[in-house]
């Protein structure tokens, strides 16, 4: 994916000291982590304690396996955990911060009380970013006293390896923000890719989308089964998961949502989720993490198609 946007420069880079991260799911944990490992100063913060302690330990394993195939060394695994401090104090964590970067759950009333209130505890000159991957940083502007300097930094999963960063400014978001977004996107080690105008969905995802749109009206017209559709993604596209098997991988609920929200935006019958998506977050099959999405995946590590709870083959 070609890098565009402003130019950065290291003193942009360098205001960025002390981040914070809310929320510690697979997402907030693996960006608080990249953070951590270029060397600021982390606080990743969630209201579940048993989510603090799930993250810290998945990240340790993270880490520890880096080190053992050699890609890391010990010490920059341990220096990145001293840069990382877990809690569940928001308003203390967010005192002194330069950027705080939200990753809780893909619900606009959330994040919008969670921008409220990070406007009120967090220093006048940082930079409250979202990592959502579908609300316009305008939305969330508009719950704040500094739309300059509100933006988009939308990670991909897992964010731990993948390059990608896109950086969406909003209407009011300043052209410093946005230099200084894309600088510390770049000290990272990510590649920012940067919009022009906000637009639901971004980039990546609005492409993807059609994509996943196209695979679902195959399988529900009876045209081809998961495995295929996927498979020829994988090998005729050179997709490295197909549709269903990234959904899975990052959770059908985040599909639900987004597509939810779109749907509100637009109002168009198309952006309702599908039937086949409804009825398995209906039924609480979410994909890898409840063991059962579009596939099912057994203890033993075999991943076979799922029954469809809507026809029961």
């Amino acid at each position: 994916m070609t890098t565009t946007g402003p130019s950065s420069t290291p003193t942009e880079a360098d205001t960025i000291g002390r981040v914070l991260v809310v929320g510690a799911g697979a997402m907030g944990s693996q960006i608080a982590m990249v953070c951590a490992l270029a060397g600021r100063t982390v606080h990743l913060v969630d209201t579940d304690p048993q989510t603090l302690t799930r993250a810290g330990a998945e990240l340790r394993a993270r880490m520890d396996s880096r080190v053992a195939r050699g890609r890391l060394g010990a010490q920059e695994r341990d220096a990145a955990f001293a840069h990382l401090h877990l809690g569940t104090d928001l308003d203390a964590a967010a005192a002194d911060v330069d950027l705080v970067i939200e990753a809780v759950v893909e619900k606009i009333d959330v994040k919008t009380e969670l921008f409220r209130r990070l406007d009120r505890v967090t220093p006048d000159h940082a930079i409250l970013a979202s990592n959502s991957s579908s609300f316009v940083p305008s939305r969330l502007a508009a719950a704040t006293t500094r739309p300059d300097r509100v933006c988009n930094l939308h990670f991909f999963n897992p964010a731990l390896v993948m390059a990608c960063v896109e950086v969406v400014p909003g209407e009011a978001t300043s052209p410093t923000t946005t230099a200084t977004a894309v600088a510390f996107t770049r000290a990272l080690g990510k590649e920012p890719v940067v919009l022009d105008r906000e637009v639901d969905g971004f980039l990546a995802n609005r492409i993807l989308n059609a994509v996943r749109d196209e695979a679902v009206r195959l399988y529900e017209g009876g045209y081809a089964s998961l495995e295929s559709i996927d498979l020829a993604c994988r090998t005729a596209l050179g997709h490295p998961q197909g549709p269903f098997e990234l959904q899975d991988l990052t959770g059908l609920d985040i599909a639900w949502f987004t597509k939810t929200a779109r749907y509100a935006e637009t109002g168009d019958p198309a952006d309702l989720p599908s039937a086949s998506l409804d009825a398995r977050v209906g039924a609480g099959h979410l994909g890898r993490k409840t063991g059962r999405g579009w596939y099912r995946y057994d203890d033993d590590g075999t991943k076979t198609p799922a029954p469809d709870p809507v026809t029961g083959a």
